[in-house]
């Protein structure tokens, strides 16, 4: 049995490694979905000054507190985030440490890493990169191969097999259930029988569209990059000039019209007469379709079976409660991706336990 001393020593190794994991996490959740490279600077640098961190200024969970979350040099404020998510990974890096055996801590270290950089991509960007799916994938099959024990067998080619097997089935449910979701919600068209006034104005942090009296968020018309928002319109101006084209395609990012593109940003405001809307429906992205086939490499079939519906009552759960609380968009702005990482990380630390405490109440 280990000695108090070193399960110490163990547990704040743990702890540590994680909190440095975290500060590499941030670099990677900031530079991916903006193309940029995680080695090339290699060292971190202000968003808003540009300038390097100096070490001193980069020891993790230390340094934001000791700047009172500013740059050290323009002294731009820094998102508490890059706390939160140093704090996590230690956490998350400490409780694998307590949970599981050494010969599970590297593989469980990863795989939570990648589910912190899956959600926090997500909710700022709507997408999670293949390096994080298709890699996760590609990774939780070979640490199953070289270790058996994340499948619960001792032979290597076993737990190849039911690593691609939790993989393989990940990928074919959500799957389904996206194609499904594509059938029952498809795109919503709404064709007026008259031709009614229509703006596209900010307000706040986001632009809003009004049809008539009828307002909507855009958090609420987008999930996805690829979503489009098209307008059929009898007339219509872009910063009071007037548009020939009838038809008008927003994305979340941009407005495109006759071979031309604005940015959102530059666009003050959108009106005109419009005659059909064609509103963006699609249950979920492709990514998350990936995102759990990386999941069932890493954890099996079984955590599949677990993991979505688990996922499916997170969501439930928050959107019941933002509506009771008045707060619609909150559950609006949520991707699917962090909640099969929440539902991930419940079968991580307790999946099977309660999976057998359920099965248990069914059988009287």
């Amino acid at each position: 049995m280990i000695s108090p001393w070193y399960f110490g020593l163990f547990a704040a190794f743990s702890f540590l490694l994680g909190a440095c994991i975290g500060s590499f996490l941030n670099v990677c959740i900031y530079r991916m979905p903006r193309d940029m490279s995680v080695s090339h600077p290699k060292r971190s640098f202000c968003p808003s000054c540009n300038q390097p961190i100096k070490w001193r200024h980069n020891l993790p969970l230390v340094s934001w507190m000791w700047l009172r979350g500013k740059c050290a040099y323009c002294g731009a404020k820094i998102s508490p985030r890059y706390l939160g998510v140093e704090l996590l990974t230690a956490l998350l890096f400490l409780a694998i440490f307590l949970r599981y055996p050494p010969v599970l801590w590297l593989p469980y270290w990863i795989f939570v890493s990648l589910l912190i950089v899956a959600t926090f991509i997500d909710f700022d960007f709507c997408i999670i990169p293949d390096e994080i799916t298709i890699g996760g994938t590609v990774a939780g099959a070979l640490l199953s191969a070289g270790l058996p024990a994340m499948m619960q067998t001792a032979s290597h080619w076993k737990a190849l097999g039911l690593s691609v097997l939790g993989a393989a089935s990940g990928f074919v449910l959500l799957w389904g259930v996206v194609e499904l979701g594509k059938l029952a919600f498809g795109r919503k068209k709404i064709t007026f029988p008259e031709a009614q006034t229509f703006r596209i104005i900010q307000e706040g942090d986001q632009p809003v569209l009004t049809v008539n009296k009828d307002s909507l968020p855009w958090t609420e018309l987008f999930f996805r990059p690829k979503d489009r928002l098209i307008l059929t319109v009898e007339s219509a101006s872009v910063n009071r000039k007037a548009l020939t084209q009838t038809e008008l395609i927003f994305f979340h990012d941009r407005l495109e019209t006759g071979g031309r593109t604005w940015s959102l940003e530059q666009v003050e405001e959108v009106t005109g007469v419009v005659r059909q809307i064609v509103i963006p429906r699609e249950a979920m992205g492709f990514g998350d379709v990936k995102f759990i086939a990386a999941i069932g490499a890493f954890l099996g079939w079984k955590a599949v079976l677990f993991v979505v519906p688990v996922a499916a009552v997170f969501g439930s759960v928050l959107g019941v409660g933002a509506i009771l609380l008045g707060k619609r968009e909150w559950s609006a702005k949520i991707p699917f991706g962090p909640y099969l990482a929440a539902g991930a990380l419940v079968w991580v630390f307790a999946g099977p336990k309660l999976v057998g405490w359920y099965l248990g109440l069914m059988r009287g």
